[in-house]
This record gives structure tokens, sequence and C-alpha cells, in this order.
């Protein structure tokens, strides 16, 4: 199994390949539906985080939601 490595939030971090966003959402343990993930500047829908593929050298933003009132 490959290893790849990518930039989470300004911080390098090795994953198992291959992997999605989905994925390293999991592997963080974080509910896709409490953040914006932006894979190489480019915002990425929930719908396609499964299917939306990392590889070497990517850079991915996290942004949590957070509740309040």
């Amino acid at each position: 199994m490959n290893n790849l490595q990518i930039s989470v939030n300004g911080e390098q971090r090795h994953i198992s390949a291959p992997a999605t966003l989905a994925d390293l959402l999991q592997e963080l343990g974080l509910d896709p539906r409490m953040v914006v993930v932006e894979l190489n500047r480019k915002i990425v829908r929930r719908p396609v985080l499964e299917t939306t593929a990392l590889t070497e050298g990517d850079t991915v933003e996290l942004v949590h939601f957070v509740g309040g009132g």
C-alpha cells in the first residue's frame, strides 16, 4: 500500500493511498456535514467527497462550522 503526502490546513500529513476526501474526513473524525472542504483552492461539494481522489502534494483546507445563537 502506498502513502500520499498532502497538506491539511498547512500541516503535512501522510495518508494511505488510494484515498478520497471522504476517507480523509473519516480518518480525522470529522462529520462531512460540519465542514467545508477546499481542495487545491477549490471548494468541493459534499455529494462528491466520496469520489474525489487525493493525489500526492494536494492541499486540503478544512473549515469547521461552529453552532451558536
